[in-house]
């Protein structure tokens, strides 16, 4: 079972690498990012984010902070395509989230404080494929000033077993309106799978590709992120 694992794990790998653009404008970075998640009574969760990211046109920078989830009851239909998911709300056709998030600046400036509200609905498919559409505002203030950015993000996934082994591999994109901008500023493709360690971690190697046009000259993204999810 290790053996399979790490083929897996490999087999992503070269798949992310592979899929980078050979360009000398394009550039290329590691995301790492722990999730940690606590379950709640009557649907509720606690969830708590450390990561680093990059995206909407801002430089790489951390992103700490929790966030209450709360989900509707499992829908069978997605239950039965999600059997062997650790994340109980990917069985939920309905979720709705807020957090809190605190991103410091590297080189000692400002601080961004920023209010996340998320809502998510599923949607099962045919051949066991699961539609994902993620609604995402990012409310930021930062020196006194408030900006805001909304983010689209639709998903499709499938679970698929090796022998008694399941993961998920999905794709994505991603589309982000900047109220700075006036416009629809950056566009996002992702490829991954995650990957069950055990009964309460998975993890989750992914490629991601951004085009970034909210301010000249346009820039290229090629991003390899490495999320471990804990489940409690």
């Amino acid at each position: 079972m290790r053996g399979v694992r790490s083929c897996c794990f490999l087999a992503a790998l070269g798949l992310a690498f592979s899929a980078v653009p050979a360009s000398a404008q394009a550039t290329n970075q590691l995301l790492p990012e722990i999730d940690v998640y606590h379950q709640l009574p009557s649907n509720f969760r606690f969830t708590f984010q450390v990561k680093q990211t990059r995206e909407g046109g801002e430089p790489t920078q951390a992103e700490i902070g929790p966030s209450l989830d709360f989900y509707t009851k499992p829908l069978l239909r997605l239950a039965k395509d999600s059997t062997f998911a650790l994340d109980d709300e990917t069985s939920r056709p309905l979720a709705l989230s807020i957090g809190y998030r605190y991103l410091p600046q590297a080189n000692g400036g400002p601080a961004t404080n920023r209010l996340e509200p998320v809502v998510t609905f599923r949607l099962p498919l045919t051949a066991k494929l699961i539609l994902t559409d993620r609604n995402r505002g990012d409310l930021d203030w930062k020196s006194g000033g408030f900006t805001w950015r909304y983010r689209n993000r639709v998903q499709l996934e499938r679970e698929i077993a090796i022998r008694s082994y399941h993961m998920t591999p999905y794709a994505s994109a991603e589309f982000f309106y900047e109220s700075q901008y006036s416009k629809w500023s950056d566009t996002a493709l992702y490829a991954g799978c995650r990957f069950p360690i055990r009964k309460h971690a998975v993890f989750n190697p992914y490629y991601e590709h951004q085009n970034e046009t909210g301010k000249p000259p346009n820039q290229q993204l090629n991003q390899l992120g490495l999320i471990l999810a804990l489940y409690f």
